[in-house]
């Protein structure tokens, strides 16, 4: 495609699910941006509207769809696109949305910008912008890695390695809204990091759909990425957004625990602490590897926080097996706890599983599991507590409290009126824990 010349133009963006999402959506606005098309200001109507959906739940699904209709409620007459994971699964549902015109599968999202600026021009011009319209491909034929690197208004950059998943956990849409694992080469993704420690980045969030499965089907293997972007010079901290548990190797736990600049933080999906829902969402590890993960990480860097997702209400999840997974997962060293009711995916093999857990239930459940996950979180807070640790400072509104994390992921607040210059790294005494159980005060003397 050829470049466009289109004036000055506004868009507006809305992301909803994960941190990938959020690192290619940021990195499409600043590919806009360099073709005169910039991200709206408060009370501006947008000229275009992006929405880089999630499908992980049928709760995702809906948040989509009220989405899109929200924004254009925002900016009535703005050109509408829908991308990411809800747009490659029902491209063709939501190219018939009112308003929308068009929907860019997973294949195709390197074209967006272009797409997008081609789209302006033609309604610049005068000419007619065509409805409907989506361009998505079968998800065996995605195959394109695109990559992001971006940090949009926030301290952190977002680093985009990897994409796709081979797993086809019974529970899971994600493989078949973004294709098999794929990856950037090493050299490339060292680059952009970089390019983001030359613009005055001091910490990089190293995400995708399966991180450790870096460098699949090439020589090459997660430790090998880790160990040159440890080398970059000017990044500070690195943080991996999440990793399988059989995919986070002794070799990476201990490299990490005595790098540079990878910080004690790991974000870690169990999904069930039971044995036997665990085999029925096609897991790749039982209780008690997933135990002993945790205790080597512990071992050998015990200030290292530790992040779990687990869904609850899956089918088959009987009441003992919660039971179990409750125990299993309240004996565990942990700091945090992401919790997610169970839901129906159409075309997953977890529809085949007869037991079926009520709404009701699933709820009760998760409140259980949530407050335990509170209860782990003031224990971690609570273990630092009179420590000095690293702060990197977030930029945020001058109204409000100013907050930053420590190296183990600790949020942090200065005292109203307090400030630190914003992206510093600055050392400051753990003091109580807010009301709110949301991170802890600076104890500023």
């Amino acid at each position: 495609m050829q470049e466009t010349n289109v004036e000055t133009k506004k868009a507006a963006y809305l992301t909803l699910g994960c941190k990938l999402n959020f690192a290619e959506t940021s990195t499409l606005s600043d590919q806009l941006s360099q073709k005169g098309i910039v991200p709206v200001g408060n009370g501006e109507v947008a000229d275009v509207c992006v929405i880089n959906t999630c499908s992980v739940t049928d709760t995702a699904d809906q948040k989509c769809r009220q989405a899109i209709h929200k924004l254009q409620r925002q900016h009535p007459g703005a050109l509408t696109i829908v991308m990411g994971c809800y747009a490659q699964l029902r491209p063709g549902e939501i190219a018939q949305f009112d308003g929308v015109d068009l929907v860019i599968g997973m294949e195709h999202k390197g074209e967006a910008a272009q797409r997008i600026a081609d789209l302006l021009e033609l309604r610049q011009n005068g000419g007619e912008t065509p409805c409907h319209q989506y361009v998505a491909t079968n998800t065996n034929n995605i195959k394109t890695f695109v990559p992001s690197c971006s940090r949009g208004n926030r301290t952190r950059y977002f680093l985009k390695v990897q994409d796709g998943c081979n797993y086809y956990c019974t529970y899971c849409t994600i493989p078949l809204a973004r294709g098999h694992s794929r990856s950037g080469r090493i050299e490339d993704i060292v680059a952009q990091a970089q390019e983001a420690a030359a613009n005055g980045g001091k910490e990089i969030v190293i995400t995708g759909v399966n991180i450790g499965d870096f460098g699949w089907k090439t020589p090459y293997k997660l430790i090998d990425l880790l160990r040159k972007l440890d080398e970059v010079e000017g990044i500070e901290r690195y943080r991996i957004s999440s990793i399988e548990p059989n995919l986070l190797t002794d070799e990476i736990i201990s490299f990490c625990a005595q790098s540079r600049c990878f910080m004690p933080h790991f974000h870690i999906p169990l999904q069930s602490g039971s044995d036997e829902v665990l085999k029925l969402m096609r897991r790749r590890y039982d209780t008690a590897f997933f135990r002993q993960k945790i205790e080597h990480v512990m071992e050998v860097r015990p200030d290292t926080f530790i992040g779990l997702d687990v869904i609850v209400g899956t089918r088959g999840e009987l009441p003992e097996y919660f039971d179990a997974s409750y125990r299993f997962i309240e004996s565990l060293p942990i700091a945090a706890l992401h919790v997610f009711s169970y839901s129906e995916r159409p075309g997953t093999k977890a529809m085949e599983i007869p037991y079926v857990v009520s709404q009701q239930e699933k709820h009760a459940r998760s409140e259980r599991l949530i407050a335990l996950g509170n209860e782990k979180k003031r224990a971690f807070y609570q273990r630092f507590a009179g420590q000095q640790r690293p702060i990197l400072w977030e930029h945020g509104r001058t109204d409000r409290p100013m907050h930053g994390f420590t190296d183990n992921y600790i949020r942090v607040e200065l005292p109203n009126g307090i400030r630190r210059p914003d992206n510093s790294i600055t050392l400051e005494t753990l003091g109580n824990i807010l009301p709110d159980g949301s991170g802890v005060m600076a104890d500023i003397k």
